[in-house]
This record gives structure tokens, sequence and C-alpha cells, in this order.
């Protein structure tokens, strides 16, 4: 998938902020830098034309549109952080952030450390036949 507000695919997360909608990049920027520090053993890469971090898998996506920021931590975290995420938009394992108020940066923080609790669980369990 395409973000549809870039021409063309990026191939870093920095060039993708560089070339996403002005309006979104300060956000996108704190919400790069509240998941770097969250998940520091993470990979970085762009997986469906989006910043993601990976750790035995995709661990977070985020990317920027002209009035939002999407946050994609899958939909473990949505159901597990649904009280603290009725401010704002979700979906199934989406969460819009909108650019008028600012990134939860601490509830982004606890979102990141669930999907790696998550993913090192995974990691650790042999796969089931």
């Amino acid at each position: 998938m395409l973000n549809p507000h870039m021409r063309t695919a990026q191939k870093t997360i920095a060039s993708y902020i560089a070339s996403a909608p002005a309006a979104s990049r300060a956000h996108l920027r704190q919400i790069y830098q509240t998941i770097q520090a969250a998940a520091p053993m993470a990979g970085e890469t762009i997986a469906y034309g989006i910043p993601t971090f990976t750790m035995h898998g995709n661990l977070v996506h985020f990317g920027g549109f002209a009035a939002h920021v999407g946050f994609y931590p899958g939909p473990g975290a949505i159901r597990a952080f649904a009280a603290q995420l009725a401010p704002y938009v979700c979906s199934k394992g989406t969460v819009k952030f909108l650019l008028d108020a600012p990134i939860p940066r601490a509830l982004v923080t606890r979102m990141v450390r669930f999907r790696v609790a998550q993913q090192r669980e995974r990691k650790r369990k042999p796969a089931s036949r």
C-alpha cells in the first residue's frame, strides 16, 4: 500500500518524513523518536509504503497524511489499550492522531512496549504444527 500522499515509494524513514505533507512532518518526527526510544533494538524499514519498525516480524507502522498521523500497532494493542485510546479515532489495528493535538508520547511508548513483549513471546514459543 503506497501512501496516497507520496508521489514515489520512499526507501528510508528519513526520506519518507521529508516527503510527507508539511503539516504532518513534526508529528511524524515525534512518533518516530518515540518509537525509537521505546524499542531501540527494533529494525527500521519501509513496508507497505510506510515507515515500519521490525522485531521478529513487523512491530509497528506509522504514516503521515494531510490531517493526521496514522499509527498501526495491530489489533491486539488496540484492544489492550482501548480505554486510553477512547479520545482517538481507531479501527481494528489503527489509531489516527489528528494534527491539531500533540502526539500522546507516553501512550505510544506503552503500546510499543506492549508490542515488543508480544513479539518476544511470539519468538519464544515454538511454531505449532
